[in-house]
């Protein structure tokens, strides 16, 4: 058995998430089926393991998974053979065989977010499926003083979503970074941490944004970590306007290039 790592972008607008769910059309049901028809459908079937999940309708320009292949195909076969045969809201990038250890979830040490705010005062229509949509003023110079109190390492207790399943809150952020493009009437932040929470980047924009329309203290991120209490982050903004941009691994992770595995003993 050949182990191959995958990057994959997709558009999650008509996905229901990542993770493969009966009667439902998924990221995972969706390369599953795939890879296991370009196999030729062994017995057992081939399993596919993501970076992570991610929900209804958010995106990914680089979303990792590893599979074990019957074959000792080369890269530029495998590439060609499931961008030949993935529907066209999905597109594979790069191909690579790996360690026959390595784990697309387990061995992940940092990962990229990227969120798009579209700053209307209504709802674009040909941006709805790509943005999340906030109708209200943003002063920049309130979003740009606010998003250095997420970075370090803090119990993001009330970024959190309920449902959650980690073990702990704590997270490390390594950058937090917003950009105001006026040609296109959006607010665009990134985040790079070790590891977000369920729901956590949409939350976390949604404290900017009110930050950024005056409806919070400047500051308010640093009372949030303080009380834990996921009713006072108030929002969760929409899932589609989220996109994972890059999942990193060791020797790729600016933060941790020698990064000590997480998988479970």
């Amino acid at each position: 058995m050949i182990r191959y790592k995958v990057t994959v972008k997709y558009d999650g607008t008509l996905f229901s998430g990542f993770q493969r769910q009966p009667g439902k059309r998924t990221i995972e049901g969706v390369l599953t089926k795939q890879v296991n028809l370009m196999a030729k459908n062994p017995d057992p079937p081939i399993v596919v393991y993501g970076s992570g999940r991610t929900d209804s309708g958010v995106h990914a320009f680089g979303q990792v998974i590893h599979f074990d292949f019957p074959y000792n195909l080369p890269t530029e076969a495998i590439y060609r053979g499931l961008n030949s045969m993935l529907p066209l809201d999905m597109e594979i990038m790069k191909v690579e065989k790996v360690a026959s250890d390595f784990h697309a979830r387990y061995d992940v040490s940092g990962k990229r977010y990227f969120y798009r705010v579209d700053l209307g005062e209504f709802s674009d229509p040909f941006k709805r499926n790509y943005t999340g949509h906030w109708k209200f003023p943003i002063d920049f110079n309130r979003v740009t003083e606010a998003l250095p109190d997420f970075l370090g390492e803090h119990d993001f207790s009330s970024f959190v979503a309920s449902g959650s399943t980690a073990k702990s809150n704590v997270r490390s952020i390594y950058e937090a970074t917003g950009k105001l493009d006026e040609a296109a009437n959006e607010l665009q932040l990134e985040f790079y941490g070790n590891g977000f929470l369920y729901n956590m980047v949409r939350i976390m924009v949604g404290v900017i944004v009110e930050i950024g329309s005056n409806r919070r203290p400047e500051h308010d991120i640093r009372r949030l970590y303080e009380v834990k209490d996921r009713n006072q982050a108030r929002l969760t903004m929409p899932a589609s306007g989220l996109y994972l941009k890059k999942v990193y691994y060791e020797g790729e992770d600016p933060a941790h290039p020698t990064k000590l595995s997480t998988r479970p003993r």
